[in-house]
């Protein structure tokens, strides 16, 4: 049967990034990508992102990779990975070329480049702006990535007796314990970003994509959280994992914020580690216990979330970029234009695109109806 908590959770995560990234855009710490704040005082909107930041992307690869084990469990590797070729790694090359590049164009102007790009004739232009295009494709060429090395360790591991093993602990009688303590792989994984990246090189590359990070997080998924035992508890201790990530989420708030939140050593902190962790934890045991059907909306977004994670940074960056560039609206209306933008722009711009043949293939990696 399908787990439509699974589905859930992944569909309403999404949004979450989407409504995150409006926050992101007008933040006021100079974080990369977005185009600056308002003033110099504090932005107590920028909440959102210390409340967002430390679990939601973790908490995607943590179903990333428990979506992958029921994959294979159906399909063929061979088959498992064309699939994941085509999903993945088609829209973040061949896409950024035939959609992204309108994102790239944006992307420079908001970091300032556009006498760079002035300067760029034709084709280099064109290659330049689809390039800087990547933004939140990242997740999938992360992804793609941890697909192919995941059929190396199950090449290794053809008995899969580390899964089995990783489901007896994580359902045994102290089983919440160690789901809990896996905390410290969560920490450990921070830990090997660059804590001192260097200008003008590819270290911020390397923190930004954080492949030894999320790559622990997806193995997580797989050999731990698809068991169903581990469901089942996940759902039984979901509201006081709920509530000590609450706990941890007011203090991480409360004693560092002005802080830039997306720096190495500020996401290698154990409080951070620990509210990020818990809530990834909380999150699936409160959709497994409460979440765990579906309807027409929930079915809809099940289907097109992928889509509106591809094309939403296109409203963002464009739009978000004239209004604080050319006009001299409020920030509140900014905000408040942005959001219904990205929430309304984005599914027609997912609709529209989907329904040409070639471009949905490019864009989507969606195979022709």
């Amino acid at each position: 049967m399908r787990k439509h908590w699974i589905d859930n959770l992944r569909w309403a995560t999404v949004l979450l990034v989407l409504l995150y990234h409006v926050v992101y855009f007008y933040n006021n710490k100079g974080v990369f990508g977005g185009i600056g704040g308002f003033g110099d005082g504090p932005q107590y909107q920028d909440v959102l992102m210390y409340i967002l930041y430390p679990w939601f992307m973790p908490l995607l690869f943590l179903l990333a990779g428990i979506s992958s084990r029921y994959s294979l469990e159906k399909v063929s590797a061979g088959q498992w990975f064309k699939s994941r070729t085509r999903k993945l790694l088609v829209p973040a090359t061949i896409g950024l070329f035939v959609f992204q590049w309108m994102t790239g164009y944006f992307n420079t102007l908001v970091a300032g480049r556009g006498d760079v790009l002035a300067d760029a004739q034709g084709p280099a232009k064109y290659i330049m702006c689809s390039l800087s295009g990547i933004g939140p494709l990242w997740f999938i060429q992360d992804l793609w990535l941890f697909s192919l090395v995941l059929l190396i360790i199950r090449a290794i591991d053809k008995n899969d007796r580390f899964g089995s093993w990783c489901g007896k602990i994580a359902s045994g009688k102290s089983g919440m314990v160690w789901i809990v303590l896996l905390v410290i792989l969560f920490w450990l994984g921070e830990k090997t970003l660059i804590m001192s990246p260097r200008p003008e090189s590819l270290d911020g590359l390397y923190n930004l994509y954080k492949p030894v990070f999320y790559f622990i997080v997806f193995l997580m998924g797989y050999f731990i959280f698809y068991h169903e035992k581990v469901h089942e508890l996940l759902s039984r201790f979901w509201a006081p994992m709920m509530v000590f990530a609450a706990i941890a989420g007011v203090v991480l708030v409360i004693t560092t914020f002005g802080q830039d939140n997306t720096t190495p050593r500020y996401m290698g902190s154990p409080l951070n580690c620990l509210y990020g962790w818990l809530m990834c934890i909380a999150m699936m045991g409160w959709f497994k216990a409460k979440f765990d059907e579906t309807g027409n909306f929930a079915s809809y977004m099940t289907k097109s979330s992928f889509g509106l994670y591809i094309v939403h940074y296109l409203v963002i960056a464009s739009l978000g970029y004239q209004m604080y560039r050319h006009t001299s609206l409020p920030p509140f209306a900014m905000y408040l234009i942005l959001t219904v933008a990205v929430f309304t722009i984005s599914p027609l711009l997912y609709e529209g695109l989907r329904r040409i043949p070639f471009v949905r293939w490019c864009v989507f990696g969606e195979k022709k109806k």
